[in-house]
């Protein structure tokens, strides 16, 4: 599994920082991204960490966080 936010509808409210931080960290703005591999959807979810991420997906409040079974191309 594949993750990456989407920026532009994050709102920096934290909590994907506090269920997966080592999937999730704030740029200066305080816009949440990806820490794989710097938000661009390549790198695969480490399976020790899908747990975590589940966590986050579904705490998001606008959705901002995006998953998908293949690495994203955009």
């Amino acid at each position: 599994m594949y993750t990456k936010v989407c920026q532009i509808d994050c709102i920096a409210c934290g909590l994907c920082q506090l269920k997966a931080p080592e999937l999730f960290d704030y740029d200066p703005q305080g816009i949440a991204f990806c820490k794989l591999d710097h938000n661009q959807g390549t790198v695969e979810i480490p399976t020790a960490q899908y747990t975590n991420f589940k966590a986050a997906y579904q705490k998001c409040p606008t959705g901002a966080i995006k998953r998908q079974n293949t690495p994203f191309t955009e």
